[in-house]
């Protein structure tokens, strides 16, 4: 697992992980914050067949910037004929996503093994 070389986010690390690319989300998720994590999650999402797992477990708080921030992964990600996963554990969160219907784009999944084992991505072309 090493660290893709390029823009960095205190608030996302990108890793490598069985064929993924992990964009892991790090503490406060709000408009300042992802003014710092949309470099870093464009140049790790633009590429054609990217196998993406995006990954919340590691939040505190995540507001209608982070949500913004999710759709424009997925959108960039199937955009490229890859495929994107959601891992989300944290109740408000997960809340959020089913308000918004995020969740039904991309259902959202409970551990990081889930993600990685899947063949084929629970999210489409929607």
């Amino acid at each position: 697992m090493r660290d893709n070389p390029g823009p960095h986010s205190p608030h996302l690390r990108v890793h490598q992980n069985r064929g993924h690319t992990v964009l892991e989300f790090h503490g406060e998720i709000d408009i300042l914050a992802a003014l710092d994590i949309i470099p870093v999650l464009d140049a790790a999402t633009g590429h054609p067949g990217a196998q993406v797992v995006l990954d919340l477990r590691h939040i505190e708080f995540f507001d209608c910037s982070g949500l913004r921030l999710l759709h424009r992964a997925r959108r960039r990600v199937l955009d490229q004929d890859g495929q994107v996963h959601l891992v989300c554990t944290h109740p408000l969160t997960l809340r959020i996503l089913r308000v918004t219907e995020l969740a039904a784009l991309m259902p959202p999944l409970s551990s990081m093994d889930e993600a990685l084992g899947r063949p084929e991505a629970a999210s489409g072309h929607l």
